[in-house]
């Protein structure tokens, strides 16, 4: 599985490069603190697979990257995605590297 550390995907937002953001978290972790990806919850993650491009780099993140991690997983195992990222630490380890940027 790939992975990308808070800095590495700030240095490629800051670049401008084509990446998918998708917060796997709920709809209230998501309203107190976000980084700007679409919003679907991993139980429900499968049904929207369709709208997850397979042809650009997609990072995933939660909380702490297990809820990204097995979505990850499910995805790649039933789909075949290959370009999924997880976002090492999730969105606790980006407010620590960050401060809440």
């Amino acid at each position: 599985m790939q992975s990308i550390s808070p800095a590495e995907l700030y240095q490629k937002l800051s670049d401008k490069e084509d990446i998918m953001l998708i917060d796997v978290r709920e709809p209230e972790e998501h309203k107190v603190f976000n980084i700007g990806g679409r919003l679907i919850p991993l139980p429900d993650i499968m049904s929207h697979a369709n709208e997850i491009p397979q042809d650009k780099p997609v990072v995933l993140y939660c909380k702490m990257g297990i809820r990204s991690k097995i979505a990850i997983q499910r995805l790649s195992a039933k789909y075949g995605f290959t370009n999924l990222i997880n976002l090492t630490g999730g969105m606790e380890a980006w407010k620590k590297v960050f401060n809440g940027l």
